[in-house]
């Protein structure tokens, strides 16, 4: 599930040419492509853990707020087992310049680690963004987490299975929950990422969000493009509708024509009029938030 070779049909290849072949577009994206202005890195390499993965970044909007920001947790995908906070500034600052206080963290990937050690450390990054978030100008009453691909799976396993946040005295910190083209329904387990990451897992279903869906859960925000060919837009639908059915508020939104990496693209100011994926989750999480 690497999202770097989603280039046959996806944005990059008629911009970017013949580099986007030879290396990932996310990342040229982020070396190379416009970004928002008004932003800051505040932090770099917080630690919220000993392992040398277990560190965050922090960009924050430079402009004078009345108070204190809602506070991101921004989780960037990669299958489990690549990805690096170093190639998602770009996104970070596209949701800052919308006036939230973002933590990126980087976390254990496989083969290093196996499913739920990846977890445990978005659990552990939130609970630590949390503590910190005053620091930088964020109201830790006020955090959300978002995440793209293998990070929205992330970011809805620690918002729907109670104990990821309770395992790291936080449990009711996640006010809000966004996913961008994420996997929530992925059994069995088919393809090389999934059973690498997850292959040994006793009982497969506690991989899964759709098992952890709650009326109780933190209000969820779900985009998926329509020609996503790597997690199909059904798994979108498939966990609001199960959220809805238990009495849970979820809110999902299918983006005709794009596909997965897309998705997260689309927060670049190069590719932002290719839908408004950014406007709109942006607007439900400042709702949630405040």
């Amino acid at each position: 599930m690497r999202i770097w070779r989603m280039t046959r049909r996806g944005l990059f290849v008629p911009v970017l040419g013949a580099l986007a072949a030879a290396c990932s577009p996310l990342a040229l994206l982020n070396g190379l492509g416009p970004r928002d202005g008004g932003v800051r890195r505040s932090a770099r390499g917080l630690p919220y853990g000993s392992d040398a993965r277990q560190t965050m970044d922090v960009f924050a909007p430079t402009a004078a707020a009345n108070g204190p920001r809602p506070v991101l947790v921004f989780f960037y995908g990669g299958g489990w087992d690549s990805g690096s906070r170093e190639v998602y500034g770009w996104a970070a600052q596209a949701l800052a310049a919308q006036g939230f206080v973002v933590f990126v963290p980087d976390y254990r990937i496989v083969p290093e680690v196996h499913f739920p050690a990846f977890i445990q450390d978005a659990a552990a990054a939130t609970a630590e963004a949390g503590k910190l978030a005053a620091r930088y100008g964020g109201d830790p009453a006020r955090l959300g987490v978002i995440g793209h691909s293998a990070g929205a799976h992330l970011a809805m396993m620690i918002a729907l299975d109670r104990r990821y946040m309770a395992g790291v005295d936080a449990p009711n910190l996640i006010r809000a929950a966004a996913g961008l083209a994420g996997p929530y329904d992925f059994l069995p387990f088919d393809v090389p990422a999934s059973i690498n990451a997850f292959g040994r897992v006793a009982d497969p279903t506690l991989t899964q969000p759709v098992s952890f869906v709650r009326a109780d859960a933190p209000p969820l925000w779900l985009g998926h493009g329509t020609d996503d060919v790597v997690v199909h837009a059904e798994d979108t639908t498939i966990l609001c509708d199960r959220m809805r059915a238990v009495g849970g508020r979820c809110e999902a939104k299918l983006y005709p024509g794009l596909n997965h990496a897309d998705l997260i693209a689309t927060f670049s100011p190069l590719f932002r009029k290719k839908a408004p994926v950014l406007a709109d989750v942006s607007a439900f999480l400042h709702r949630e938030l405040g």
